[in-house]
């Protein structure tokens, strides 16, 4: 189905148009340069011939990108598992909520877990900071994504949230495509996620009715994101001290072309999505509040409290709380071998990070230990449980 002409910057590309696409892709420097260093071992021409005889979105992730996907979570994880499913009606289109832990990643994986349940998959989000070059936002449209502008100026952002929302509600209930969007603008460095304000009210421009009508129109999903390794932990933590010695300190777009490598690359061990029933039931029993700002805060607590319950704790995680409590209230979760495994990994993630003081090296330590600690104390918190 074609879009109105008001979203053609953003839209995924039609497949009347990837065989044209995909033409012009396979002759960028940029793309082979990236294919060989993700594809180590790869027929490079081999490989554009087989990119060439594929002419729709659809063939493309099948094919192509589930290829990709299953053998990097092969190479990189322990595993990657997904619960709850079921939950999910195939007839239906949703806008998945996740946390937001890897650039590329969160979004793919989640996708690959609906390829394997038979499930159609979602347009993905991607903020257009991270379309350093022509040919990646070229890819990531051929890749069933859509654009959220981010650097546009004061006086551009509600004519960009409007457009941005009205795509969502147009996938959804004229397309029939499901959507995922991260809860929060970027990456969470610290692992303590909460769903931003402002997403919410982006998602509440477009429809008919009132914000908790417009909501439901999107059949908002919440999913919980859970690496047991974050392979960009360090780069994180990094961040933390660049910010913290310099407050006006900002990421260059190579330094987010590295987390890109880094996060597809580096081991993650476990990794797991658990699915939550789409919320508008809950949305249903916030009708009655008539205060704006009371309501809104009540919608990110679902959201955030879906997110955070069903997080999965690895050993990590209970050692990191420990460490920073300075207690051993969790000692019953993991093993001697566990703590262990876990040292000598914060070890190695640390001795990545250049020129660093031993008080430099204390704070590092402390900001990657809150990284595993906090989705731990969030579950406690949204379990009633103390943390």
């Amino acid at each position: 189905m074609e879009c109105p002409k008001e979203f053609d910057d953003i839209r995924p590309f039609y497949d009347s148009e990837f065989h044209d696409k995909m033409k012009v892709l396979v002759t960028e420097p940029g793309f082979e340069h990236a294919v060989r260093y993700v594809l180590r071992d790869i027929n490079y021409e081999l490989f554009c011939q087989e990119l060439l005889t594929i002419d729709n979105k659809k063939d493309f992730q099948l094919l192509v990108m589930r290829s990709f996907l299953e053998g990097l979570t092969q190479k990189t994880t322990k595993g990657l598992t997904g619960n709850n499913l079921d939950v999910l009606d195939k007839a239906k289109s949703y806008t998945f909520m996740s946390n937001h832990r890897d650039i590329v990643l969160d979004a793919s994986l989640l996708n690959l877990l609906l390829i394997r349940n038979g499930i159609k998959t979602s347009e993905i989000a991607i903020g257009n900071n991270l379309l350093i070059y022509d040919w990646i936002s070229d890819l990531v449209r051929l890749n069933k994504s859509f654009i959220v502008k981010r650097d546009v100026g004061v006086r551009q952002m509600l004519d960009a949230a409007r457009q941005l929302s009205g795509y969502i509600h147009f996938a959804i209930t004229k397309k029939n495509e499901s959507v995922w969007i991260a809860q929060r603008e970027g990456r969470s460095k610290d692992s303590d996620d909460r769903t931003q304000e402002s997403l919410i009210k982006m998602l509440g421009i477009s429809g008919e009715g009132d914000l908790i009508n417009n909501l439901k129109e999107i059949n908002i999903v919440p999913v919980s994101i859970s690496y047991e390794y974050d392979p960009c932990d360090y780069l994180k933590a990094h961040e933390f001290l660049l910010k913290r010695d310099n407050p006006d300190f900002k990421k260059s777009q190579r330094d987010d072309l590295h987390s890109m490598e880094i996060g597809l690359l580096g081991f993650k061990g476990r990794v797991h999505f658990q699915i939550s029933p789409c919320i508008n039931d809950e949305l249903d029993k916030l009708s009655a509040i008539d205060e704006k700002s009371e309501l809104l805060a009540n919608i990110l607590k679902v959201i955030d409290k879906a997110i955070h319950t069903n997080y999965k704790i690895y050993p990590g995680n209970y050692i990191a709380y420990d460490i920073l409590d300075g207690q051993k209230r969790f000692a019953d979760r993991y093993t001697n071998k566990d703590q262990t495994t876990f040292a000598n990994y914060l070890n190695s993630q640390l001795a990545k990070i250049p020129d660093v003081t031993s008080k430099d090296k204390d704070f590092l330590k402390e900001r990657i230990l809150s990284m595993y600690a906090n989705p731990l104390k969030n579950q406690l918190i949204a379990l009633g449980q103390e943390a």
